[in-house]
């Protein structure tokens, strides 16, 4: 491990990323994990980054373009039929699988294109291998995934490299939350000790457990798919995991957007790093919240709204945010901190704590104000 002083880890903060950047860690190398929640218990050797993927904003990672190694080892997807899935699972499920992969990947294209050692790996699937009934999403953006890799791991041997991707596709985990289990990173650290000799030996493509149970599974795919598609299906049907809900965690504010500005766009911006699905509720004229006069009207607000990037959903909101729960129930309610200790949002916590939605208080924008505005529309 000594050819690596420092790595970049996406997805190290929980499951078999975590296991990496420790196994990073406890050897000496400065690790910087990125993920959507932060480690309880932290590591001398690894600094913390919050990252959401689905924001699409990927500046944090160019601090680490000079590092010697890179692991992408994000992911999401759950079993279940196609029909079965959310449009926000599936936006969610490519974009987090293949899309920021391979945008991650081209932000390092430089590092992998010079004749010093750079490491790189990326955690897929064996999904990505075969025809997967019930992990068909998931399973297309992991093919995705195997693609890219073979065809750019060509152009670097073309372009006289001697860097690699290694594209490691495992079947099911112990010790991840993937298939809603406790996140255990000792029970994924002897495969992530072998993921970083293989990713040290320039190899390509991984397959834990190959020999004694995906060299026959392989083959009985190659030989015949749709038999092997079919044996899968009825396996997957008495596994008992068909019908799980939505892993995805789902954001919530409510506001009237009047005279669009930065302070809403912060907001916005802010409340997508936390979920993967943001709604945002405007409110009509006349709400009892909000009872002050609109210049623009409800559906051209709610155009622009949902013309921000950091928004998947647009609604008419109802009065009460508690409300909105039972129409579209949400894991997060965000809100300005000046809400904070108000009575409604007392009842709010009372009320939503129970069903385990957690209410994000973020501070006040200073500077432009929808009130600023007004009131200087007003005097002209």
């Amino acid at each position: 491990m000594n050819r690596i002083r420092t790595a970049a880890v996406i997805g190290g903060t929980s499951g078999l990323g975590r296991s990496i950047a420790e196994a990073l860690a406890d050897a000496g190398v400065r690790v910087t994990a990125f993920g959507r929640s932060i480690p309880e218990t932290s590591h001398a050797n690894i600094e913390y980054q919050p990252l959401n993927l689905l924001c699409g904003d990927f500046s944090p990672l160019e601090a680490q373009l000079d590092a010697d190694a890179l692991i992408y080892a994000a992911g999401l997807g759950r079993i279940a039929p196609f029909d079965q899935l959310t449009d926000g699972e599936l936006t969610a499920l490519f974009r987090t699988n293949a899309e920021a992969f391979a945008r991650v990947l081209h932000m390092f294209q430089p590092r992998l294109l010079e004749k010093r050692d750079f490491y790189c790996a990326v955690i897929g699937s064996i999904a990505g291998l075969i025809s997967s009934p019930m992990f068909a999403a998931y399973g297309a953006s992991k093919a995705a995934v195997r693609s890219l890799c073979e065809s750019v791991n060509i152009e670097l041997e073309a372009q006289g490299s001697p860097n690699r991707i290694l594209n490691v596709s495992p079947g099911a985990l112990q010790g991840t939350r993937f298939y809603g289990g406790p996140d255990e990173p000792e029970k994924t650290r002897a495969l992530a000790e072998e993921i970083l000799r293989r990713m040290l030996d320039r190899e390509q493509l991984f397959i834990p457990r190959y020999e004694e149970t995906y060299r026959d599974v392989l083959a009985r795919y190659h030989a015949n798919p749709e038999k092997f598609g079919l044996e899968s299906w009825d396996y997957k049907q008495r596994s008992g995991r068909i019908g799980e809900k939505p892993r995805m965690k789902v954001g919530f504010l409510s506001g009237t957007f009047d005279l669009f500005h930065i302070g809403h766009l912060n907001l916005l911006r802010r409340a997508k790093r936390y979920c993967d699905y943001l709604i945002v509720g405007v409110h009509p004229p006349g709400s009892s919240h909000k009872n002050k006069p609109t210049f623009i009207p409800l559906e051209e607000r709610m155009e622009i709204v949902g013309s921000i990037k950091y928004v998947d959903k647009v609604v008419v909101t109802l009065d009460e945010d508690d409300a909105m729960y039972e129409l579209y129930p949400y894991d997060y309610l965000f809100v300005g901190s000046d809400y904070k200790g108000t009575e409604r949002f007392n009842r709010y916590e009372r009320e939503l704590g129970p069903k385990g939605v957690e209410i994000i208080y973020f501070p006040y924008t200073q500077g432009t104000s929808s009130t600023q505005l007004r009131e200087a529309l007003s005097r002209k």
